[in-house]
């Protein structure tokens, strides 16, 4: 015959080095999807919630749904924050629909 037989290569003839190597791009990518995704993802999240815990009186807010407003009362062991959208229009908003919060920028810092 012109092709010679096929025999199947025994799994404990590559040793653990090949069972490594089998592992290893499995690993590098868990490795790459950790330090591009999860970690910043983590470090945004504890940001927020220091920020969230950090509201007082007179910050302006912006919500998750995209008002803007003042908080006009933090109540303390509360989810509740009460916030003036306009004058006289007060409303309770969960902390956690706060998106962000706006500082005010110094007279120096603008830049002609």
């Amino acid at each position: 015959m012109f092709i010679s037989p096929a025999y199947a290569q025994d799994a404990l003839a590559g040793g653990t080095g090949a069972a490594i190597m089998q592992f290893a791009p499995l690993i590098l990518i868990f490795v790459v999807f950790y330090f591009l995704l999860i970690r910043p993802q983590q470090k945004r999240a504890k940001e927020h919630r220091v920020m969230l815990g950090s509201l007082k009186r007179g910050d302006r807010i912006i919500t998750g749904g995209g008002l803007l407003g003042t908080v006009t009362k933090v109540k303390e062991g509360s989810e509740e924050i009460e916030v003036e959208l306009a004058p006289n229009m007060r409303v309770n908003v969960v902390r956690n629909t706060i998106g962000s919060v706006i500082r005010p920028t110094a007279a120096n810092d603008v830049k002609s």
